[in-house]
C-alpha cells in the first residue's frame, strides 16, 4: 500500500566569513557612450553571479543592465576575488562593486555639478542621466558628462574599492567571536508517497520559503531553490559513493552513480522571503548552498509521517527503507506475541 507523509524541515545559514579576512575588490568605469565596464575576480559557475553583479552596478550607476559589460575570473586584468565559496558573491562582491561605482559616480557629479550650476550631493543617477534632485528637467545623459570628465577635466570616471567583512578573531581563551556578518533562513515542507511493500519513496511535493534579504534578482533566486532541492533529492533518496573490500569506489562514473534528473523532479513552489539587510548590498545577502540544506531533513521527516520508520542513513534507497519497515513490523509482532503470553499465562 502506498501511504503519504509530509515533513517539514528549517535551517539557518551563514554568509559573509569574518573570522579572517574575506575581502573582494572591484572596478568600475563610466565611459562616454554613458556604459560601463565592471572588473571583478569572481568566477562564474553556473549560478549567475554575473548578472547579479552587472545589475548592482547598474542600479547604482542609474543605467540599465544591458548597459554593463562585466569582465570576470582574468587575473591579468580583474581584481581580487576571495572566491565563488561559502554563498558569499552576492554580498561580499557585491558590496565591492557598489562601493566601486558610487566612487565612480562620484566623479560624475562633481563635473555634472559644475555644468548644471548646483552642488553634487544635490544630483542624482536615473534613467541614464544625472539630474537634479526632485527636478527631473534639469539633467544631463551620463555619457555626455563621463565625457566632459575625461576629455575636458582629465577625470575619466573609474572608481575601484574593496569590500571585506569586519574581521572579528576568536577569542583563544573563551572560543567566542563572531565568525559571520550575517545569516539566512529557510523552511522546506516535502510531501512524499511510501509504498511499504516495496520501499520506493516518490515525492509529490516540495514547498520552499527562503530568506535572501532583498533579491536583486527574483527569477535567479527562485532557479537557485529549484537547483538546491534537486540536489537534495539526490541526496536523501539516490547519490552514494560506494566502495569495494579494498577501499575501490565501483561506482566512479555516471552510469552507476545515480543522481535526479528532470523527471525526478517533484512539483516545486518557492515563496522568497523579501527582508532587507541594512549591511548587504540594496539589502541583498545570499542563497545559494543555503537552498540545499533542509531538503533531506523535510523528506525524512515526511518518510517517518508516511510510514513510522527513521532512516538515519543517507541515501534513503527503497532497500533501507523496506528494511526499517520490516524492522518495525517484527519488533511489533515480537512486542504483541509477549503480550499475548503474558495474558493467557496462568
Amino acid at each position: 500500500m502506498k501511504r503519504r507523509g509530509r515533513g517539514i524541515a528549517c535551517m539557518w545559514y551563514p554568509i559573509g566569513f569574518t573570522v579572517s579576512a574575506n575581502p573582494s575588490a572591484a572596478v568600475v568605469m563610466v565611459t562616454e557612450d554613458g556604459t560601463a565596464t565592471l572588473l571583478t575576480g569572481t568566477v562564474e559557475t553556473g549560478q549567475g553571479a554575473l548578472t547579479v553583479l552587472g545589475q548592482i552596478a547598474a542600479e547604482a550607476l542609474g543605467v540599465a543592465t544591458d548597459d554593463v559589460h562585466v569582465v570576470s575570473g582574468d587575473t591579468d586584468a580583474t581584481p581580487m576575488d576571495t572566491g565563488a565559496i561559502a554563498s558569499r558573491t552576492t554580498y561580499v562582491t557585491g558590496n565591492a562593486v557598489r562601493l566601486a561605482a558610487h566612487e565612480a559616480l562620484s566623479i560624475l557629479f562633481d563635473t555634472a555639478a559644475d555644468m548644471l550650476g548646483v552642488r553634487p550631493e544635490q544630483l542624482e543617477a536615473r534613467d541614464r542621466k544625472i539630474q537634479v534632485k526632485d527636478f527631473a528637467q534639469r539633467s544631463l545623459p551620463i555619457g555626455e558628462v563621463a565625457q566632459r570628465s575625461q576629455v575636458v577635466l582629465g577625470r575619466p570616471a573609474v572608481g575601484a574599492a574593496s569590500y571585506n567583512p569586519p574581521t572579528v578573531p576568536m577569542d583563544a581563551q573563551t572560543g567566542q567571536g563572531k565568525p559571520f556578518n550575517t545569516y539566512v533562513y529557510a523552511t522546506q515542507i516535502a510531501e512524499v508517497e511510501v509504498d511499504d511493500e516495496t520501499g520506493e519513496v516518490e515525492i509529490l511535493r516540495v514547498v520552499a520559503a527562503h530568506d535572501c534579504g532583498t533579491p536583486i534578482n527574483p527569477m535567479l533566486v527562485e532557479g537557485q531553490v529549484q537547483g538546491g532541492i534537486a540536489m537534495g533529492i539526490g541526496f536523501a533518496l539516490q547519490e552514494e559513493i560506494l566502495f569495494d573490500d579494498a577501499g575501490r569506489q565501483i561506482n566512479p562514473n555516471l552510469t552507476n552513480y545515480i543522481m535526479p534528473t528532470s523527471l525526478d523532479m517533484p512539483e516545486v513552489q518557492v515563496d522568497i522571503v523579501d527582508s532587507y539587510d541594512p549591511t548587504g548590498p540594496f539589502g541583498a545577502k545570499g542563497v545559494g548552498e543555503p537552498t540545499l540544506v533542509p531538503t533531506a531533513a523535510a523528506i525524512l521527516n515526511a518518510i517517518h509521517d508516511a510510514v513510522g520508520v527513521r532512516i538515519t542513513a543517507l541515501p534513503a534507497t527503497a532497500e533501507r527503507v523496506l528494511a526499517a519497515i520490516k524492522a518495525k513490523r517484527t519488533g511489533a509482532s515480537a512486542r504483541l506475541s509477549a503480550v499475548s503470553a503474558d495474558t493467557i499465562a496462568p
